[in-house]
């Protein structure tokens, strides 16, 4: 019994080790909006600027999806997961380093190299050590624990920030990774006695190509990271840059009443994200959470931005709320698993995450342009004589500015529940499901095609 419970266990810490890992990614991932007035105005950013400078992660995070999948499934989780911490730690340590925004924005380039790897590093050892009907439940643990470590950034980062500044700050976050890396090291495990000699799941680049190519050819798998990129959107344009700006200039929270509010939407996902995957595996249907949790998703982001005058417990209600809803995001990466080859796990996945992750690169610094664009037009009808600084600009934003910008959390989220009917149902793979659990527009799995 106790060997049992043993070789039960394992499989579970190795997958949270990486699991760790994508949390400690994802407080790299936000920091910048907790910092946002103090490298506003370090580096004498506009809003736009500031938005690009954050975006800067993605725009090596997201390319390099592809390549990662490839490699997991070629080379193992262990070695990969480990030399990419070693890079994000690089990275976080030359964007503290560095006086010049150039220096500090090719830090930020090299931390996104390295993050790339810890969420589909996560998945790739579910799908080696874990049973295929736990990966929606993987996803949202995952996706969970990844969220503590959003709002610890949220919360500890922003203190540390106010009481030895943020420089200071970044060199202990990168310090914490040091002993991360070893951690993995010696903790995290390719089953070899499953895989080749080199740790993979594919035996050479030729099968883990043509494996691409079936992945990149399938309209549904185009369909299903539409949809997880939409659903996202509230935490890659809100919760990790432009929401505690928002609350603070919108709501008028102060510093750390707006870090805690934000840090809401984050708890909310930390309970969703797990739920949702339980629920989406146990009915063995995708696509009925998806719809619901997009539509309710869609309404509560809209509360949120626009119901005037809430008190701040029940923003923060709406904010969890929201959290929880759109958490079912989670799901799309065991749909896009389910749509490909089996030993390709790390390429589906890999490739799901690469569509989730464009809604950042692209709405992030958009936020910011139309923020500017606002404050613009009404600069130059006042004919100030001289400039302002960014800092004085970044005052001028108003309520009615975020709300304009932020006009497309909701309207993404809402295109996302549409994408929904034209999505096909996995049934999680379960052959002989039962088609009441999902809904009418049901296929079989493909591996009854």
């Amino acid at each position: 019994m106790l060997k049992k419970s043993k070789s039960l266990l394992i499989p579970w810490l190795i997958c949270g080790l990486g699991a760790l890992f994508y949390a400690y990614e994802y407080f790299l991932r936000i920091t910048p909006s907790v910092m946002e007035g103090a490298l506003r105005e370090h580096f004498s950013l506009s809003a736009l600027g500031f938005g690009v400078f954050s975006s800067f992660y993605y725009y090596s995070y997201v390319p390099m999806q592809l390549p990662v999948g490839v490699l997991m499934d070629r080379y193992g989780p262990r070695r990969l997961l480990t030399l990419a911490c070693v890079v994000s730690v690089l990275g976080m340590w030359f964007f503290a380093a560095t006086d010049l925004v150039s220096l500090a924005t090719a830090g930020r380039f090299l931390t996104g190299f390295g993050s790339a790897f810890a969420f589909v590093g996560v998945l790739k050892l579910a799908t080696i050590w874990l049973p295929e009907d736990r990966l929606a439940l993987v996803a949202g643990l995952a996706s969970a624990l990844g969220t503590i470590g959003a709002m610890v950034g949220d919360n500890l980062l922003g203190a540390m920030v106010h009481h030895i500044g943020w420089k200071q700050a970044v060199n202990y976050t990168a310090l914490f990774g040091v002993g991360l890396l070893i951690v993995m090291w010696f903790g995290i495990h390719d089953k070899k006695q499953h895989l080749d000699e080199d740790g993979g799941t594919v035996s050479s680049f030729h099968d883990v190509l043509y494996d691409l190519k079936l992945i990149i050819s399938n309209r549904q798998v185009w369909v299903n990271g539409a949809i997880g990129c939409l659903i996202y959107l509230p935490t890659t344009v809100f919760a990790e840059l432009w929401g505690i700006p928002y609350l603070a200039h919108a709501r008028g929270l102060d510093a750390s009443s707006a870090e805690f509010s934000n840090s809401m939407l984050f708890l909310g996902c930390t309970f969703g994200a797990p739920l949702w995957g339980l629920l989406s595996d146990k009915l063995k249907c995708r696509i009925l959470p998806l719809r619901y949790g997009a539509l309710l998703a869609c309404i509560l982001a809209c509360m949120m931005l626009y119901v005037p005058n809430v008190d701040i417990r029940i923003l923060n209600i709406m904010i969890f709320s929201l959290g929880f809803f759109y958490s079912v995001q989670a799901v799309v990466f065991a749909v896009g698993r389910e749509l490909s080859p089996d030993e390709a796990s790390g390429t589906a996945i890999a490739m799901t995450n690469m569509f989730v992750m464009l809604g950042a690169i692209f709405m992030q610094p958009l936020v910011g342009k139309i923020l500017d664009w606002r404050v613009m037009c009404r600069l130059e009808s006042a004919r100030l004589a001289s400039p302002l600084t960014s800092e004085q600009i970044r005052a001028l934003y108003t309520a009615s500015d975020y709300q304009l910008a932020m006009l497309v959390v909701p309207a993404g989220v809402f295109l996302a529940f549409v994408l929904t009917f034209f999505l096909k149902e996995t049934h999680a793979h379960a052959p002989g499901n039962p088609m009441h659990h999902c809904d009418d527009n049901a296929t079989p799995p493909p591996n009854q095609l």
